[in-house]
């Protein structure tokens, strides 16, 4: 089980509003912003839900390619959201919300490009 994962962007603020709108459907907030001084390097944003710190956005030299991280939904209302919240941030379409069967039968989700041009995604697994 991956406990966090974290990576620089290009903009931190404007990967922080972005992600801030995105992931609010998911249950996400602002865990804790740490500052250089704080970590001896760059900045961080921390987000977290359920009480778990695991996705974090900093400064330093902006990752080169496309990451993909995949956030798990309640349901599949929940991923519709994230889709509309992510594209309203700013976000850019890689897939509406749909069935991927291609997959498994039951996975449910949709995808959006964040501002680094990351591939965003919002998940629910059923039967």
């Amino acid at each position: 089980m991956i406990d966090h994962i974290g990576f620089s962007v290009s903009d931190l603020a404007r990967s922080k509003a972005f992600y801030q709108k995105a992931l609010a459907p998911l249950g996400y907030s602002i865990f804790r912003e740490l500052t250089p001084e704080q970590t001896g390097g760059g900045a961080h944003i921390g987000f977290w839900a359920n009480h778990e710190p695991d996705f974090w956005i900093g400064t330093g030299q902006a990752l080169q390619g496309r990451l993909h991280v995949a956030f798990a939904a309640n349901d599949r209302a929940t991923v519709d959201e994230f889709y509309r919240a992510a594209i309203a941030a700013g976000g850019r379409d890689n897939g509406a919300p749909g069935l991927r069967p291609e997959y498994h039968p039951g996975y449910y989700g949709a995808f959006v490009l964040d501002p680094d041009g990351h591939n965003v995604e919002a998940v629910h697994h059923s039967e």
